[in-house]
């Protein structure tokens, strides 16, 4: 079923084109004469607005059609001044008046001036008085505008693109006789006279280039006419078969050249014609951005790597200075002491026991699968196992730490409660062990603040006993924690306590703001 759609003819100014059809006589040519369609320009005045008619490829078919073609290049010729290379540089207000009657006038125009150029200009290019006035045929002409065209024709830039057109010309294998009506117009002959026949492209390009009397005058072109029907005969017979852009046609003529369609008429694609996927295309933006996420994660990587380099540079840095500091704190303490065991507090980083409560063991002897997991049960579920400690590589000092924690205080939900005296930090107060806290420092974990200050309390009773508290001075790991104020009121802090001695101690503070490991002290010496 063919759709239809109303289109609009002539705009207001088409009222004033002449009522009657003109034919003089020229030199070079009789014929017909010029159209100046007016029984369109009658249907204008009265109104009435013929329907053109559409085949199932958006062709325009029919009387109708045909009409509104020819009535198109009535404007094109007398519309537009033959003296503009290009439509572009076409007046806009002349444009205007073009497409409000119809928007295909460009290529109307540009057939009306090759149909002068061909029939002339170039036929008397030795002859200048032929060429000095415009056509009899075409008497709306200006002189000046002929004069202009003539000269844009006769020109060496035109020579020289007619030239390459013409050879374009002549490459042309296979010519066809539709004249006027087009594919779309052969295609709708052809449903009237078969109807039950579906016309491929095949078919209609075999059919366009016939005579009137069904004959091919070119060799060249019967013989693909031969092919062609030796294909459909053994599609139809299910000996070839055809799917998408490669049918008959294609077999017969070869592939398709990019964007173009034979055997359909100007303007049908290959995608419309043969309902292929539109392809999916990557904007310029999408693939700037692709290129710059791989540059970034490319960077990235290098980034990581280079930090963890640096990370391991400054960690091997650190225990060669915590390492000099504990010798050097050592020698000092063998000098002061006699008979002093340096071996006492002499436990090296690389020689730290194993680890009971980490991922390879706990005080339980259950191994963990994941640090992570291991995380999520100390903070959410808050559950401290301290089982089967009887494998654990510790001494038996640690093992009845352990139990000790099992079998008193956390079935009793016990905390130890430590006084720490005046003259261990410079300030008497009190401080409290959590049962997490006693296996952290079993497992040889990161431990808090408190249990350094319970450390330093202990070690402090040792130096008591050894009358060398005027040689060895602790800070407060709390006045030092990352959660006690500003770095300015830790600084005070620490400016306060050391401000409390004679100048000839050694004061003991945790290396790291945070969490720290047992090892992890600074030293300095104040003399």
């Amino acid at each position: 079923m063919k759709s239809s759609k109303k289109m609009k003819f002539a705009s207001s100014s088409a009222e004033t084109e002449p009522t009657s059809q003109t034919t003089i006589s020229d030199d070079s040519k009789t014929g017909r004469g010029m159209s100046t369609m007016p029984r369109v320009v009658k249907r204008k005045l009265q109104k009435l607005r013929p329907i053109v008619e559409y085949n199932k490829r958006g062709k325009g078919i029919g009387q109708a059609h045909s009409e509104m073609q020819s009535y198109i290049g009535v404007l094109a010729r007398s519309r537009v001044p033959l003296v503009d290379k290009k439509w572009s540089q076409i007046p806009k207000d002349i444009k205007e008046q073009i497409w409000e009657a119809v928007d295909m006038a460009f290529v109307k125009w540009k057939d009306f001036k090759s149909t002068l150029t061909r029939h002339y200009i170039l036929p008397y290019t030795n002859d200048k008085e032929k060429l000095s006035q415009p056509p009899e045929t075409y008497k709306f002409i200006e002189k000046a505008q002929w004069d202009a065209f003539v000269a844009s024709r006769l020109s060496k830039d035109f020579e020289s693109v007619h030239s390459q057109h013409a050879q374009i010309r002549e490459k042309l294998e296979y010519n066809h006789r539709l004249s006027r009506k087009g594919y779309a117009g052969l295609e709708d002959q052809l449903e009237e006279t078969m109807p039950r026949v579906e016309i491929d492209r095949s078919t209609l390009w075999k059919r366009a280039r016939q005579d009137k009397h069904g004959n091919i005058p070119d060799p060249k072109v019967a013989e693909k006419a031969k092919l062609i029907d030796e294909l459909q005969k053994q599609v139809s017979e299910g000996k070839v078969s055809v799917h998408g852009s490669n049918d008959v046609l294609t077999m017969a003529l070869g592939p398709e050249h990019p964007g173009r369609l034979r055997g359909v008429g100007a303007g049908i694609s290959p995608r419309q014609y043969f309902n292929l996927p539109k392809p999916q295309r990557v904007s310029f933006d999408d693939r700037l951005k692709e290129s710059l996420r791989v540059l970034l994660q490319e960077e990235t990587k290098k980034m990581e790597a280079k930090a963890r380099e640096e990370t391991l540079r400054m960690e091997a840095r650190t225990k060669q200075l915590v390492e000099a500091e504990r010798e050097h704190f050592l020698s000092q303490l063998s000098q002061l002491i006699p008979n002093f065991d340096p071996t006492m507090l002499k436990t090296r980083i690389s020689q730290s026991p194993k680890n009971p409560m980490s991922d390879k063991a706990s005080c339980s002897g259950e191994k963990e699968e994941e640090k992570e997991k291991e995380d999520e049960e100390k903070h959410d579920d808050k559950v401290i196992e301290v089982g089967d400690y009887s494998n654990m590589e510790a001494p038996s000092s640690l093992k009845t730490l352990c139990r000790y924690v099992e079998t008193t205080l956390l079935p009793k939900d016990k905390i130890l409660q430590f006084t720490i005296d005046k003259e261990v930090f410079g300030g008497e107060r009190d401080t409290f062990l959590m049962p997490e806290d006693i296996t952290q420092f079993a497992g040889m974990e990161e431990i808090g603040a408190t249990v350094v200050a319970v450390y330093m309390r202990y070690l402090h009773d040792v130096l008591k006993k050894a009358n060398m508290t005027s040689m060895v001075g602790f800070i407060d790991p709390a006045t030092v924690s990352a959660n006690s104020g500003t770095i300015a009121d830790r600084s005070r802090l620490v400016a306060g306590r050391l401000q409390k001695t004679d100048g000839e101690q050694i004061f003991m503070m945790p290396y790291n703001p945070g969490l720290v490991s047992l090892t992890g002290f600074c030293f300095y010496d104040f003399q």
